[in-house]
């Protein structure tokens, strides 16, 4: 049978410094091209020319020559041409299916090129590097799996050989700018121009990366150098993570998870720790090699930070399903318990390698070795389910608002029409179109309401009702004016008071006309309120602090509660100009 990653010979078809570099420097070119003509095609949002006038192909094709290329440079040299070309169109296909999908849900007059959003490119990036590195040694080992420090050599040099590159890409353009900066002090624009054309930069720049890979591959030995000072630099802040982690789930019983919750990012803040552990583990563990054992101390870390895992997912699971029993699902808690499922995994893996010692003899952390492939292969398949077709988080989301608006979960008025309206893409826009004709007056009123509005603003407007804010007032035992804590509209700063999070206020006479205003402290501003002729109270504008407070003073509803709150005259006056002030 023929081998389509290997010639006959079993070896890789391009062999020689030269030929590699020959190769890499065409590939880095071609991409420079693709850009740049990508570039010009959507570079005027007025005057589009194919293909960014079909955006589901420009997103599809710009996915795809911004990624396809680095895997290619990455993988010449260690698979054959033919297997190059197979595993570079296997690879094309699939981010163009992602950009294609991300680019076709959205609706066209909210976005422009390149037509992607941010997650989308960001695991798309991801998955390609995952897949790239399990099937590269697979290949070279002539084996469904790999032995595992295959992988680990072959993808934490791809790492260093990737941030080298990019980091020499970026030096290039420094010296660039400052050569430019020295002919403009002579008088000559010509290099600043030069680099302010896209037909220059872009190509140069794709060009210059690909240079670099190359720099980098051919002394791989210095590579590997590098790559051991890193692991062995990071695995010493296992250490540090480790204690703090333990620390906060030792703290848990004492404090409650209350302020936790009320962070609102409670599940994005444990996974960043959990994944962080991982990270940090297996640069201690490396390749797990009996001479490539890392100290006592790391080694113990090591079991105390598998086992630490658990716990942080078990929170993250816990609070995502609080608020998913709370709101619903939203594209971002789609994608949130995505990362939890593959955060099962390394947990459940990882304690494993931990705790088998206990009751049978096994290598250190052996179990962790299968662990981080299973894993690998999850991860790269939830990626492309979530952002397919197959689990769509918009899609899906939307069917589960709709859901629980329908079965009275949330009230019409309460239901959130600017999510689908603005945030859901097509699969939204259809769903606001059927509540539009919904046999419910009030819902259908709402939705035709958010229907034919083209402002987010205007929508939270007209379909949200007024709230009453839950305002704490200092100093304790006073008393708010009745006015202030009314029902509110949500343009007010005072809607999202008790709903996100707390707010405290304080009555002061900051202009010394014998009234007094108030003062209302979020966690991150200050605003400030004032008494109408009519006795309700108007937002004035809220205050801009020139100095930020210290780590230990970082909210500014305790710096409101500070008995040195005072006005303090401005050093400058306003000046009028013409029939307008400047302040």
């Amino acid at each position: 049978m023929i081998d389509p990653f290997h010639d006959q010979t079993g070896r890789a078809s391009l062999d020689g410094a030269q030929g590699l570099a020959v190769a890499r420097l065409s590939i880095g070119l071609v991409q420079g091209l693709l850009l740049y003509a990508l570039y010009r095609s959507g570079s005027a949002h007025d005057a589009l020319t194919w293909p960014a006038t079909h955006p589901p192909l420009f997103g599809a094709l710009i996915l795809a020559a911004a990624f396809t290329p680095v895997m290619l440079l990455a993988g010449v040299g260690r698979l054959s041409i033919r297997g190059l070309a197979a595993w570079g169109l296997i690879a094309a296909a699939m981010l163009m299916l992602l950009g294609w999908h991300d680019a076709a849900q959205q609706v066209r007059e909210s976005f422009y090129p390149p037509y992607l959003r941010f997650p989308v490119i960001a695991f798309a990036a991801a998955a390609l590097f995952i897949a790239h590195h399990l099937i590269v040694p697979a290949v070279g080992a002539r084996r469904w799996i790999a032995d595992f420090d295959d992988y680990f050599d072959t993808a934490w040099k791809a790492g260093v050989q990737l941030a080298l590159s990019l980091g020499f890409t970026g030096a290039f353009w420094l010296l660039l700018f400052l050569g430019a900066a020295l002919f403009r002090v002579i008088g000559l624009d010509f290099l600043s121009d030069l680099i302010g054309e896209e037909w220059f930069s872009i190509p140069v720049t794709c060009l210059v990366f690909a240079t670099a890979v190359q720099l980098t591959d051919v002394r791989a030995g210095l590579i590997r150098g590098v790559r051991t000072v890193a692991l062995m630099l990071l695995s010493w802040l296992l250490l540090v993570i480790t204690v703090l982690v333990a620390g906060f789930l030792l703290a848990l019983p004492f404090t409650g998870l209350d302020g936790l919750w009320k962070t609102g990012s409670a599940t994005a803040l444990v996974l960043s720790a959990a994944a962080a552990l991982i990270i940090l583990i297996n640069t201690a563990y490396q390749d797990g090699r009996e001479d490539n054992l890392p100290p006592v101390v790391l080694r113990v870390a090591v079991r105390v930070a598998a086992v630490l895992l658990t716990p942080l997912i078990l929170i993250a699971l816990w609070g995502l399903s609080l608020r998913i029993g709370q709101h619903g699902l939203t594209p971002d808690r789609i994608i949130a318990a995505a990362c939890a499922l593959v955060g099962v995994v390394y947990a459940a893996g990882y304690g494993w390698a931990a705790l088998s010692p206990l009751w049978r003899k096994t290598a250190w952390m052996k179990p962790l070795e299968r662990t981080n492939v299973a894993a690998a292969v999850l991860t790269v398949a939830v990626i492309l389910a979530l952002f397919s077709p197959l689990l769509d988080p918009a899609r899906l989301s939307v069917g589960d608002q709709v859901a629980r608006l329908k079965r009275g979960a949330v009230s019409a008025a309460e239901f959130d029409y600017v999510f689908l309206r603005f945030d859901a893409g097509k699969s939204g826009r259809a769903a606001l179109a059927d509540l539009a004709r919904s046999s419910d007056a009030e819902i259908a009123r709402r939705a035709t309401t958010a229907q034919t509005t083209s402002s987010r603003y205007d929508v939270e407007q007209t379909t949200t009702p007024p709230r009453t804010p839950t305002i704490e007032a200092w100093a304790s035992g006073q008393a708010l004016p009745p006015a202030f804590t009314m029902p509110v509209k949500a343009s007010d700063p005072r809607y999202a008071c008790g709903r996100t999070d707390g707010c405290v206020a304080v009555m002061r006479d900051l202009n010394g006309d014998g009234r007094e205003e108030i003062l209302m402290a979020t966690r991150f501003n200050i605003a400030l309120f004032a008494a109408d002729a009519a006795g309700g109270w108007v937002h004035q504008g809220d205050y801009q602090v020139s100095r930020c407070p210290g780590p230990r003073n970082n909210d500014f509803r305790e710096l409101l509660k500070s008995p040195d709150v005072a006005a303090v005259a401005s050093p400058w006056p306003d000046m009028k100009l013409g029939d307008g002030m400047a302040d």
